[in-house]
């Protein structure tokens, strides 16, 4: 009889030991489950955190660039073309939007030529340069009521000297605010 009270006894705490066993092993699969939880929303709010800043620091780069694209009002061109450069289209982009944004804004486009040419010709050559960018701005947005040009020709060069450098420096159209 003993050895039958020594079985059930033995029976009763390994069953208990078993469900204490049980009961810890869920608490603890409930622990690990609710870390993995923890560690993946920590995962998610690191990447939305990241991509928040990703987008601040390109905004604070897009403003950055519209400032100083918005800073440059000088545009030169090579001898004898009114085309402005390839290079300056993104600037005169900004400037079209800014126009575009700001309906009650008004510039004047002011045309220059360097000294070589006759003073009729350097004349129509700094309209048609000053055209060239007027129609540029136009089709990126600016309206046609918030510019003006006008052309000088050689009458007002930036530069008095007779070298290339300074030829360069007097064949530009230049945005004025009136």
């Amino acid at each position: 009889m003993k050895i039958t009270q020594l079985t059930k006894l033995a029976l009763v705490i390994f069953a208990l030991s078993g469900f204490v066993a049980c009961s810890s092993t869920s608490e603890e699969a409930a622990d690990t489950g609710s870390t993995q939880e923890s560690s993946a929303d920590a995962t998610n709010r690191q990447a939305q955190s990241d991509a928040e800043a990703a987008a601040a620091r390109a905004a604070a780069a897009e403003e950055r660039m519209r400032r100083s694209a918005l800073a440059t009002r000088v545009f030169y061109f090579d001898f004898d073309v009114a085309e402005f450069r390839q290079a300056d289209r993104d600037v005169l982009t900004y400037h079209a939007r800014d126009l575009a944004s700001n309906p009650s804004r008004r510039i004047r486009l002011e045309g220059h030529a360097d000294e070589r040419g006759t003073r009729e010709y350097n004349l129509a050559l700094g309209e048609r340069r000053a055209n060239g960018i007027l129609n540029y701005l136009i089709v990126n947005g600016a309206s046609r009521n918030q510019i003006e040009t006008v052309s000088y020709g050689e009458e007002r060069p930036a530069d008095r000297g007779t070298s290339e450098a300074a030829y360069q420096r007097n064949r530009r159209v230049e945005i004025v605010d009136p």
